[in-house]
């Protein structure tokens, strides 16, 4: 009888990013702040192939410096607006930007929209989410029928706690929020991703391309990506470079790489050499 092989490919599910029942193409996720101007923004994420973008409600309804006419600039008949509660220290101040941002995007024709992603950051220096405030706020927006994307530190037992409670995916940030140090806790992650049966989306950090891949090799769902972007000095093409790292990354995951040896192995066969 013929053995049949699998393809690497085909040894891991190939399916597509599915969050709270909305199915996407892309799995890179973008931001809106820190650009330099609308037109590097609009140009950024049409370059970048994603179809997420995170929109602070706080700095659009105040018309923040750079927030000008900000939903204004996006096609949200294409975009999937992902309202963030940036700028909130507390769960009841996080619950209640949530519910602005939830009408924000009915206002914007997103009817069907109960997305938010949740902060909940009382740290002004290093921007690390509070956990217990984090929980606090998910579980009542979990309950007011939002699908909750909760932004966290890289704490398996919170995020299975989150995953618990009904949150539509968790968010572990890679290291600090705009600092572009990469991915320094490889091994938290790596277990919030075992442990999960929700998606994973790795936040914050990531400076180069070759991080987001990176993390998508390791079995994370998507990325966000804002500072490495908007700050780049062409944003469009670094946009363009992490939404074809995230596809790479997502491939050689499907792949299965191989094992790490502690010594060579010849790539070339040695018998049947000419001596």
């Amino acid at each position: 009888m013929q053995t049949i092989h699998k393809s690497p490919v085909q040894s891991r599910e190939h399916r597509p990013l599915t969050i709270a029942d909305k199915t996407f193409n892309s799995r890179l996720m973008t931001g809106t702040g820190k650009y330099r101007s609308l037109e590097e923004m609009q140009n950024s994420i049409m370059a970048s192939g994603c179809e997420i973008v995170t929109v602070a409600v706080r700095r659009v309804q105040t018309k923040a410096p750079g927030h000008e006419g900000l939903a204004e600039a996006i096609d949200w008949t294409k975009i999937w607006m992902l309202p963030n509660t940036a700028g909130c220290q507390t769960a009841e101040e996080a619950i209640r930007v949530a519910r602005l941002g939830r009408e924000m995007a009915k206002l914007l024709g997103q009817e069907d929209n109960n997305f938010v992603k949740l902060e909940v950051i009382p740290d002004a220096k290093y921007l690390l989410p509070d956990p217990i405030g984090t929980l606090e706020a998910a579980e009542k927006l979990v309950k007011e029928g939002f699908a909750v994307l909760p932004y966290i530190n890289a704490d398996p037992v919170l995020a299975k706690r989150l995953e618990e409670i009904g949150c539509a995916t968790v968010m572990p940030l890679g290291s600090p929020i705009g600092s572009g140090q990469g991915i320094k806790n490889l091994a938290n992650i790596q277990i919030i991703i075992e442990n999960a049966g929700i998606p994973v989306v790795v936040d914050a950090g990531i400076g180069a391309p070759s991080e987001a891949a990176q993390a998508m090799e390791m079995g994370a769902d998507a990325l966000l990506i804002n500072t490495a972007i908007a700050q780049a000095q062409n944003p469009a093409a670094m946009a363009k470079a992490m939404g074809m790292a995230a596809e790479a990354g997502r491939l050689a995951y499907l792949s299965g790489r191989i094992p790490i040896k502690a010594y060579a192995s010849a790539s070339s066969p040695v018998t049947g050499t000419v001596s």
